[in-house]
């Protein structure tokens, strides 16, 4: 579909230059409303087809307000959003919210005044109350009322919790209670080989392990310790966690790379799976220093090559870290595996598959590999081979079992898959490059979706699934 917008017009004065960047933005946050209807449009229509399931019992219903994981409604929207299926869930059930219970908040989306991240925290922090109190709060924050003018991310969030504990005191606070339950650690990748480590926690545990950090950095840094305050925050961190100094006990690394970089000092960057892609120089020195205690900060420990050994500041303690090197195919940058005729992929083809799609292979999800799928089923005759397999995670496993949705290998320069939706789009997914592929690139998965000729294949309602076998 083509975008019928006038071009921007670059040659206008600097107030015209503003205006129009105001008036995208009134577009973008108009469509993001019509994009919401559309959505409830789209889910209601699954719900109206005949299905073969049983209806479900009144308990099942209430299970869950605004989920419709039994429908694939919320992938088929990801997808064309181009977004991760968590995220499809997420703006499916503010899209619902907004369409069926806050007619003033999709209003001032419509018009600008709420952009589509702050409707979703407007939906986020009245997802506790009952659907007429959240009504009710939406009528009270009504765009006329001039709540939003000016108001920022924070604001609207703070204007919205307040309104919600004035409507339901007590369902805030239980809301409040149940959000322990959903304490969580999470990795994901920082810029120069670093990595955010963040915590979830309630607040009162999350303020005593930062107060003891801080506590135990200022009494270092007063004893003279070289390092820096946060410095010291972040090694006690991991010495206390791992109970190592510098964190490394025991730990086996899968350093893809090509045989250019380890031996010719070749710049082709290498990829640690889980993390991401590394420099080639800084992959070299993961796999050969380790010699001596006297490079990098005081105190820390440099890694070490395969089995050799590291000690401590203090002598006491022996560290090891494997790293187990792949090597790709000149030109491709494919790696190499066996074939297998069990049902179960073995240990050594799951490792291939996992560091060859580092994360789910579905489109746009970034979701840690949980499932090591056959791409045809095992029961349809699909081999137990690394082409036929697929990483994905545990959602989208359940998510390709529906009914109406297909999944098969593409020829490709690299390991492809096509998946089609019931509604007849096409979505390929061809896995990231590995070094040596001779491809440029920030290793993003390449994504290419289309719809297929002829009418949209009709969609039954989906039976209930169990869990996918690997």
């Amino acid at each position: 579909m083509g975008c019928f917008l006038p071009a921007a017009d670059l040659t206008a004065d600097s107030a015209g230059l503003i205006d129009q960047v105001r008036g995208y933005e009134n577009v973008k946050c108009w469509a993001a409303g019509q994009q919401a209807r559309l959505s409830v449009a789209f889910e209601s229509r699954l719900r109206q087809e005949p299905t073969d399931r049983p209806p479900l019992a009144a308990e099942e219903l209430c299970k869950d307000r605004g989920t419709n994981r039994d429908l694939g409604a919320a992938e088929q929207i990801a997808l064309a959003r181009g977004e991760s299926p968590n995220r499809g869930h997420r703006l499916l059930g503010t899209s619902k919210a907004l369409v069926t219970e806050m007619p003033h908040s999709l209003a001032a989306l419509d018009t600008g005044q709420l952009n589509e991240e702050r409707a979703m925290h407007v939906v986020k922090e009245t997802a506790c109350l009952t659907a007429e109190d959240r009504a009710a709060v939406d009528e009270e924050l009504a765009a006329d009322t001039g709540t939003f003018n000016g108001a920022g991310t924070r604001a609207v969030i703070a204007a919205v919790k307040a309104a919600a504990i004035r409507r339901d005191a007590r369902s805030v606070a239980q809301r409040a209670r149940h959000a322990a339950s959903e304490r969580r650690v999470s990795l994901r990748p920082a810029p120069d080989c670093m990595t955010y480590l963040t915590a979830l926690l309630p607040v009162h545990e999350g303020v005593a392990v930062y107060t003891a950090l801080t506590r135990n950095a200022d009494t270092l840094h007063a004893a003279g310790d070289p390092r820096s305050r946060d410095q010291i925050k972040a090694d006690t961190l991991v010495e206390s966690t791992t109970g190592t100094p510098g964190g490394i006990t025991g730990v086996e690394l899968n350093l893809v790379m090509t045989d250019r970089t380890l031996l010719q000092g070749d710049t082709e960057p290498a990829r640690i799976p889980g993390y991401g892609i590394i420099p080639g120089a800084w992959a070299r020195e993961l796999i050969t220093q380790g010699q001596g205690q006297g490079q990098g900060e005081p105190g820390r420990v440099q890694p070490a090559a395969r089995g050799s050994a590291e000690v401590d500041a203090s002598g006491m303690k022996e560290l090891k870290i494997w790293v187990r090197r792949l090597y790709t195919a000149p030109g491709t940058g494919d790696l190499v595996a066996m074939d297998s005729r069990r049902r179960l992929f073995p240990a050594l083809l799951r490792r291939f598959i996992q560091v060859r799609d580092d994360t789910c292979r579905t489109p746009y999800c970034d979701a840690p590999i949980r499932h090591h799928d056959h791409i045809i089923p095992w029961h349809n005759d699909g081999p137990t081979t690394l082409t036929n397999g697929a990483g994905l995670c545990e959602a989208c496993n359940h998510t390709k079992e529906l009914p109406g949705w297909k999944v098969k290998p593409r020829p490709g320069p690299r390991h492809t898959i096509e998946i089609t939706t019931p509604t007849g789009h096409t979505y390929q997914s061809t896995a990231p490059p590995l070094p040596g592929a001779g491809l440029t690139g920030s290793g993003m998965r390449e994504t290419h979706h289309s719809k297929q000729p002829g009418p949209a294949a009709k969609k039954a309602r989906p039976r209930e699934v169990s869990r996918a076998e690997l």
